[in-house]
């Protein structure tokens, strides 16, 4: 099983350090966490498009806020 992570914010000047620090208790690898800085008014985003094609069957994804 593999930890993955998803982080968005609406823009580049919001800070993702307060969902990173959230994460901090699940030990996810860097390289698992996946970031993008869209709106939320849907789910084509480049990083979250690619954190799906990653995940599999029995990998926990934690998402702490979208």
């Amino acid at each position: 099983m593999e930890r993955y992570a998803y982080i968005r914010v609406s823009t580049k000047e919001q800070n993702v350090d307060r969902q990173l620090r959230a994460l901090e208790p699940y030990q996810i690898p860097k390289k698992h966490v996946y970031c993008d800085y869209q709106s939320g008014k849907n789910f084509e985003r480049p990083a979250y498009q690619k954190l799906m094609k990653k995940l599999k069957a029995g990998d926990l994804l934690i998402v702490k806020s979208i």
